[in-house]
């Protein structure tokens, strides 16, 4: 059987390695466009994540069995819709369904339609509504905090926690002056009540009528210890009972999972995919704060070190409508994923480092090194390819374990200016009010 896995991010190398590890038949691995850790265990193939005649045309020629797309941008850009309707295989959503993650006013609609818990907010087609929205009384006095969202997609720029209302019509400045993100990213802007509490990432595969849930997760988004610093892609994850409790759960699925695949399916796109859901545990009960319509990075890593079942298995079964057939099983460890970064990152940073001590590393079932942005020189060393690097992930009988494998393995690691967080896994005051968000 053949798999191709489309990005190049260190999701993309954990997906592989999933697909690898727990296959009970050969597979042959490809992944479009990957990178240099990638290329040791697929065959990487030099076209675009965004190309998708090019990718089509591979899969033709190569008889590949099945697809898996890893970034958001070519969801929402249709890829599936034009591989089934070749006749192709390919796990994520739809166009229609891809809005879940590519338009926010869409989202908040639809959770507003399907009275799925979430904040409070008001959708405006240009600067001057959306500062008349803001000042309209409904977020409350000049001194309340308040979050701006561009509609689109817009690469994790396109939310800014503003602590007021004077903090909050910059925002809007930025969003529509093309500062943060683009024009077309910032068409219409949402404007939200900010929420407080604790975040968690629910994740599930669903198949258009049935779902299979993975562990919670919880994720580091700032690059200085204590949620200090400007917003990143993530720097670290974990997965442990200490996430959500049982009862909790129990009421997301309830009041927010079934209703979120009940509501899809009645407007006419069942989900079929990965679906991510980011919480806040609010004190009047857990609360969306946004949709993801594809794997999280870098909860992916965290997540898949603890799966069992044959995940070439479980694809096949979302395909197949026949997830409820299936028992997706996870180990009861717990696990933790440190991301090793750029100096400079999330500014400008340099490539093209070299990356020792990669090759002391003995790595195993508890151990593993996913690559991020990482290349292959000519002669065949590691080097420095993005802002995220690395992220070195373990599993353990405790968080703790986990974590103490993590940071002991990072360090054997370096580069030049290579940085990380010394406190993944642990969680203050600070960081229970919009953590995912940018804060002016």
């Amino acid at each position: 059987m053949k798999a191709l896995v489309v990005g190049s991010g260190g999701r993309e190398h954990a997906i592989l390695w999933a697909l690898k590890q727990t296959s009970r038949m050969p597979l042959k691995l490809f992944c479009a466009p990957g990178n240099g850790g990638i290329s040791q265990i697929a065959n990487c193939v030099p076209i675009a994540a965004t190309d998708r005649a090019s990718l089509m045309e591979f899969a033709r020629f190569e008889d590949v069995d099945l697809t898996i797309v890893g970034p958001e941008g070519p969801l929402a850009d249709g890829i599936v819709d034009e591989f089934e309707r070749s006749g192709l295989k390919i796990i994520g959503p739809g166009r229609a369904a891809s809005r879940l993650e590519s338009s926010k006013s869409f989202a908040k609609d639809f959770m507003r339609r399907h009275k799925i818990p979430t904040a409070d907010y008001c959708i405006a087609n240009s600067a001057a509504e959306a500062l008349g929205a803001l000042h309209s009384g409904k977020f409350g006095p000049p001194d309340t905090a308040v979050v701006i969202k561009a509609d689109g997609l817009a690469a994790g720029k396109g939310v800014v926690v503003a602590p007021s209302l004077v903090d909050a019509e910059r925002a809007i400045a930025q969003l529509t002056s093309g500062t943060l993100v683009s024009a077309e990213a910032a068409k219409q802007i949402v404007i939200e009540e900010a929420l407080e509490g604790s975040e968690v990432s629910i994740l599930l595969f669903a198949d258009g009528s049935d779902y299979a849930l993975m562990p919670p997760a919880r994720d580091h988004k700032r690059i200085g210890e204590d949620d200090t610093g400007p917003n990143t892609g993530g720097m670290g994850a974990i997965t442990d009972p200490s996430v959500l409790d049982n009862e909790t759960l129990e009421r997301i699925v309830h009041e927010i999972v079934e209703p979120t695949l009940k509501g899809a399916h009645e407007e006419g796109f069942p989900f079929r995919g990965i679906l991510f859901i980011g919480l806040m545990l609010t004190p009047a009960g857990p609360k969306v704060l946004e949709y993801n319509v594809r794997f999280g990075d870098p909860e992916t890593q965290a997540i898949l070190v603890r799966l069992h079942s044959d995940l070439f298995q479980v694809f096949q079964a979302m395909i197949d409508g026949k997830l409820r057939d299936l028992s997706v099983e996870w180990s009861t460890q717990s696990s933790a994923c440190v991301v090793l970064a750029s100096a400079g990152y999330p500014g400008p940073y340099k490539t093209g480092l070299a990356i020792s001590g990669l090759h002391r590393l003995a790595t195993n079932n508890d151990l593993q090194v996913f690559h991020a942005g990482t290349a292959k020189s000519a002669s065949g060393d590691l080097l420095t390819a993005g802002g995220r690097v690395l992220g070195i992930t373990a599993t353990g009988k405790t968080l703790k374990q986990a974590l103490a494998s993590c940071y002991r393995t990072i360090e054997k690691v370096n580069w030049e200016g290579m940085q990380y967080r010394r406190d993944i896994g642990q969680f203050s005051e600070a960081s229970k009010a919009s953590s995912s968000e940018f804060k002016l």
